[in-house]
């Protein structure tokens, strides 16, 4: 992007993060929002939540300033930081909830990010930024070479680098980092987590983008219903098949790999047990920072699953109303063709209702009428028939969620993760279709559980018949 002056005052104008830097209430609106959403790294709060906790950050200030600073009432404040003139919050409202809920937007969190950037840093690494560019430089020289030979020459170079380095390390030879290396690569990975948590909220409001750019296109079409599908979807496998899309799709397989989330908590656990880093004070929910991304990640698939079943949603109620419109007219055309079919008149035989309101007074409702009391006759119970069949009564099955939660819990023991499909291995269905849905429940009910999408799993079971019967599902994780 060119930074001459028209672009940069079109910025000023009508950039939300440049808006909020040079708000007169900036100060409050950068410290509240970093502390409620940034550090905790909180997606979605609820509107009850967030109005307390603004109330307790200005009764604070004006127990310190004065009661006149910040007057209005914290509500004011949220909705006036939502408005469209400035957007620094999102207000929307989930599904199946009623009350309103806010986020930050991604505009906000780079102004935000910038503002961090402003304080004076400590200590400034360079060596570890240095080699990861040549790592990047590496990567992409060795993955764009399509001579075979040279690829293997390549690799035969780095068998021999490592040849040499067992060699030193079995001789007693082996180098370590220094605190100084350690603190610079360290600084380098928690700058990198954050700002690859600020790129979901970035992924999130492209697809939200797209999904409203698609919902006015629908409005206004006047063409055929095929061609206004295969421009929509021919858009949305646009931005699935972009670099951004590819990009987010092969962070996704990356991490949803059971292995290597085992191998970020080993590596994790054993750099924070580093003195050089434990001096640094570092927060300790980085110890925990690919459990936030996975949960960012499935955030993020849910909006996509969620704005594309809007959309079809949204498809089938715009053809049931011009279905219904259509029908309506041609039933109307068809009575008043009916009705003059032996004579034909010859005016006009078509009218409109009269648009004219029906006044009915109060006094021209009738009066309320009080049921009539029934009267019970009172009967002596009668002994009942002692051959009837009471099997029916003994037949009935109840579903122990607290065996299957603990069933559940028992396999987490030895392992941090095991699917759905993995735990009816270990232990079959015993009253099919009732017990599977007891166990997705459970999943919605526990808060580590993950549920993706893009994976199907099948699950087999008996039917007291004697019939197999087949279900299938998204992939269900349980996590300890």
């Amino acid at each position: 992007m060119q930074l001459d002056i028209d672009t940069l005052e079109s910025l000023r104008r009508q950039h939300p993060a440049w808006r909020l830097l040079a708000a007169e209430s900036s100060a409050l609106v950068a410290s509240f929002l970093h502390r409620v959403f940034v550090v905790p790294n909180q997606r979605v709060v609820a509107q009850a939540d967030l109005v307390e906790a603004l109330d307790d950050t200005l009764y604070t200030l004006r127990e310190q300033r004065g009661a006149n600073v910040y007057p209005r009432a914290a509500l004011e404040y949220l909705n006036d930081w939502a408005a469209n003139d400035k957007a620094w919050l999102r207000k929307f409202y989930p599904p199946g909830s009623d009350e309103p809920h806010f986020d930050i937007t991604p505009a906000t969190e780079k102004a935000l990010a910038w503002l961090v950037t402003l304080s004076e840093r400590q200590f400034v690494g360079t060596e570890s930024r240095l080699l990861t560019l040549f790592e990047l430089l590496r990567q992409m020289s060795d993955g764009s070479e399509t001579d075979p030979q040279a690829r293997v020459r390549e690799l035969l170079r780095k068998r021999a680098e490592i040849d040499a380095e067992i060699e030193r390390v079995q001789a007693g030879d082996m180098p370590l980092l220094g605190d100084t290396a350690v603190k610079e690569r360290f600084t380098q990975f928690a700058n990198l987590a954050r700002e690859l948590l600020a790129d979901f909220r970035e992924v999130e409001q492209n697809f939200r983008t797209l999904d409203r750019r698609v919902r006015e296109r629908i409005t206004l079409w006047d063409g055929s219903k095929g061609a206004l599908l295969q421009d929509i979807l021919g858009e949305r496998d646009l931005i699935a098949d972009s670099d951004q899309g590819r990009s987010f799709r092969a962070f996704w397989d990356f991490l949803m790999s059971r292995s290597r989330q085992e191998e970020l908590t080993d590596l994790l656990e054993r750099v924070f047990q580093l003195e050089s880093v434990a001096e640094m004070a570092p927060d300790p929910r980085f110890k925990r920072v690919h459990y936030d991304w996975l949960e960012a990640g499935e955030h993020a698939q849910r909006t996509v699953a969620l704005l594309s079943q809007q959309l079809r949603r949204f498809l089938d109620d715009q053809a049931y109303l011009e279905n219904r419109r259509i029908m309506d007219i041609l039933r109307g055309i068809e009575a008043g063709a009916l009705a003059v079919r032996a004579q034909p008149p010859t005016g006009d035989f078509m009218t409109m209702a009269d648009t004219a309101t029906s006044i009915e007074l109060p006094m021209e409702r009738p009066l309320h009428t009080p049921l009539r009391k029934l009267k019970l006759d009172i009967v002596a119970m009668a002994a009942g028939d002692e051959d009837v069949d009471a099997g029916a009564l003994f037949s009935q099955f109840v579903i122990d969620k607290a065996a299957l939660s603990q069933h559940v819990r028992q396999s987490l023991q030895q392992r941090t993760q095991i699917t759905l499909s993995e735990l009816l291995h270990t232990r079959p269905l015993e009253h099919g279709l009732a017990e599977l849905v007891a166990y997705l429940s459970l999943a919605a009910e526990q808060g580590g559980t993950v549920i993706d999408d893009t994976v199907q799993d099948s699950v087999d079971w008996v039917a007291p018949g004697g019939q197999r019967k087949t279900a299938q599902l998204p992939r269900v994780i349980f996590s300890r």
